[in-house]
């Protein structure tokens, strides 16, 4: 396994409880760097992560998780990243899984993996997904997979991994600074044609472990919906949307 270009980035807000959990569990021995935006986090994420040698990048104010995702593969891209995993760091995702997860990247066979956390429904629900959210991602899930011709498990995962010439080419900074990021982001790689795969992940939810609430799941369907229109749109040449747009 490749160490010489593979980062790890991690989007940050009030994460003090797991940080040091998260960063235990990363493999160092195939990851070159770990960067940690900090999104204007209230506690001591900062103090922490520069005390662990992490990289440390800081939003004077919150810029919201897809404005943090933004300044996460921009600072990997200009430091040479060859290899991005996107990690959070609330410990709700296994990063011992980190060498399975880049291994077909750096074998050339996808541009993108996914950790889906959607093997069945008793391991997804047993680990804590809460119900309302565990039917919202299959419901949105299928409904992409239809759109998108695409046969993934899960879409609506945090736990991913980029070849860097994918996000080189994808016009990730127009994309929402909202949690809608994280299907803008796949959406445009599906439209411009990059391979995307999937290993399964253990699923964890607990108290410290972010989570956005009923209302913001709405929201972020809801803006799901829609970026899968203008995607329709786009790909029937009758729209032609910014957030496809390299220009």
């Amino acid at each position: 396994m490749p160490k010489k270009g593979v980062f790890v980035v991690m989007p940050a807000y009030n994460a003090e409880k797991t940080l040091v959990k998260t960063y235990k569990d990363v493999p160092k021995g195939i990851v070159e760097k770990i960067i940690l935006v900090d999104d204007g986090s209230h506690d001591k994420t900062v103090k922490i992560a520069k005390k662990l040698g992490l990289e440390v990048v800081v939003h004077p104010q919150n810029r919201g998780y897809g404005g943090n995702q933004k300044t996460c593969y921009t600072e990997a891209l200009n430091k040479g990243a060859k290899i991005v995993v996107m990690l959070h760091p609330d410990y709700q995702y296994d990063a011992r899984l980190i060498p399975d997860l880049i291994k077909p990247i750096a074998d050339k066979r996808f541009d993108i993996m996914l950790g889906s956390r959607i093997r069945t429904r008793e391991e997804s629900l047993s680990g804590g997904m809460p119900l309302y959210k565990y039917f919202g991602n299959r419901l949105l899930t299928v409904i992409q997979n239809i759109v998108l011709g695409q046969n993934l498990s899960e879409y609506h995962t945090g736990l991913r991994a980029f070849d860097g010439n994918v996000l080189r080419e994808l016009p990730f900074h127009k994309f929402s600074d909202d949690f809608v990021f994280d299907q803008q982001i796949l959406i445009s790689a599906i439209r411009e044609r990059f391979r995307i795969g999937e290993i399964s992940v253990p699923v964890r939810y607990f108290p410290d472990a972010s989570s956005i609430n009923f209302k913001r799941s709405v929201k972020y369907g809801l803006s799901t919906l829609m970026s899968l229109f203008l995607y329709l749109l786009d790909v029937s040449k009758i729209y032609s949307s910014q957030i496809f747009s390299k220009k």
